[in-house]
């Protein structure tokens, strides 16, 4: 991996940790003020953490010029993917099983950390690296 490419990948895993901070702060304050089950409060901090992340990689991480609206539909395939099953084993590892709901959300977002990044950086804004000016 060049210098270029390990930068990136560190500036991804910064924003990610704002994003995580924003998605586990939610979480929490979701779970302070409410009785609702896991899966809304974690749908609701997961969208939060999304448009946040999303916004300051396209714009510093992978410095993308790219038509906006295109780029988020790209996430927002993704999403349709990652959303229902993240909620779904989320769902079941709290409220069935009934492990940890910060730790649950937390290996959550580990797997997103990892996927969103193989996946904004080769399939979404692979072509468009570098092109903002």
């Amino acid at each position: 991996m060049d210098k270029k490419e390990l930068w990136r990948a560190v500036k991804f895993t910064l924003f990610s940790a704002s994003a995580g901070l924003i998605e586990m702060g939610s979480f929490a304050l979701l779970t302070a003020l409410t009785d609702w089950s896991y899966w809304p409060r974690y749908l609701i901090a997961l969208t939060l953490s999304v448009l946040w992340n999303f916004t300051l990689n396209r714009n510093f991480t992978f410095k993308s010029a790219a038509n906006v609206p295109v780029a988020m539909l790209k996430v927002a395939a993704y999403y349709a993917v990652f959303t229902p099953l993240s909620t779904w084993a989320g769902h079941y590892l709290a409220d069935t099983l009934g492990w940890n709901d910060f730790l649950v959300t937390a290996l959550n977002m580990i797997v997103n950390f990892v996927t969103e990044f193989l996946y904004q950086r080769f399939f979404v804004f692979g072509k468009s690296i570098d092109t903002k000016k």
